[in-house]
This record gives C-alpha cells, sequence and structure tokens, in this order.
C-alpha cells in the first residue's frame, strides 16, 4: 500500500475503498480482470500480493497511534494480517457509489473472494455474506472482530479452506 494511504490514527483505512481478500492470486488477478468491465476510474484498484500486505500491515502497527484500538479498525488489520501471512491475495478498489461497491463485491465473490469490506466514515460494511447462518456477535476492541466464524476468530476461515483444498 502507498504510503499515501488513507489512515485512522495510523492504520490503514480506506474510506470509499472495497478491501477484498483472496486465498489465491489467481483469484484476485482473475477478479481485477473481471472488475475492467465495471466504469471505474483509472488507477481505482489495486492488486497487494500476501507478503505486500504483511509488510504494510506490519509497519501500520508499528507506528499506530494507542487510539486506534479503540475502533474496530485494528481489529480489521489484525484479521487482514491473519489472513496475508496464510497467504491471501488482495484488491483494494476505490468506488463512488453503494451500487458500485455492491458490483465489485458480487464479481470478487464470484472469483472466490472471501472477504469484501466497503469503508465508510463511520463504518465497515460486509459485502459477502458469510455461509451457515452464524449470527454476528458484539464486537469491541477487547473481543475483537466477529469473524461470524464458529470460534469467531478470522484465521478459522482460512484453515478450513486449507484443510478441504480451498
Amino acid at each position: 500500500m502507498s504510503s499515501n494511504a488513507q489512515r485512522s490514527f495510523g492504520v490503514f483505512k480506506p474510506v470509499g475503498h472495497v478491501v477484498i481478500s483472496f486465498p489465491q492470486a489467481a483469484q484476485a488477478t482473475q477478479a481485477a480482470t473481471a472488475m475492467a468491465a465495471l466504469d471505474l476510474a483509472p488507477g481505482s484498484l489495486r492488486h497487494y500480493s500476501d507478503r505486500e500486505m504483511v509488510q504494510q500491515i506490519d509497519d501500520d502497527i508499528a507506528h499506530a497511534s494507542p487510539l486506534a484500538s479503540v475502533g474496530q479498525e485494528m481489529n480489521l488489520v489484525l484479521a487482514h494480517r491473519a489472513l496475508a501471512a496464510r497467504g491471501y491475495h488482495w484488491l483494494v478498489v476505490y468506488v463512488t457509489s453503494d451500487k458500485q461497491a455492491a458490483e465489485v463485491a458480487a464479481i470478487a465473490q464470484a472469483h472466490g473472494a472471501e472477504r469484501a469490506q466497503h469503508y465508510g466514515h463511520f463504518i465497515i460494511e460486509e459485502l459477502i455474506e458469510r455461509p451457515g447462518g452464524i449470527t454476528q456477535v458484539a464486537e469491541s476492541p477487547d473481543r475483537g472482530l466477529d469473524a461470524q466464524t464458529p470460534s469467531g476468530k478470522e484465521s478459522e476461515a482460512a484453515e478450513l479452506k486449507k484443510a478441504v483444498g480451498g
């Protein structure tokens, strides 16, 4: 991620962007190619490898303000790091509307994305519904991010995906 990426208290918070995680690099590449059919502004789509994401997150964590732990941004950063450490690749896509965010998420999901989060000024919206009908529990800085997995841990989804050969 570039040094001019949007931040909140020193951690990545790209307001107006959809951040998407893919278990495999090829899935991210195929989704990016498919998104070319959308009316995205030039330069609005960036692909990050697992190594690039880990490096950026580690840098963010090292320079984060103590206030970063007040909201969910730090929990999301840590969840993203857990996935990147397991080899996930990322697309970060600037969108101009909720409709465009939904179109981006639909393409991403069709190409195997596990998460697509639309960053607003005040909320971060999950655009890909998790299977299984697991009810979301309360999130807090102390509890962390509810990954909507039976354990509530983001890494569980990655481990299950690996176990079944996905």
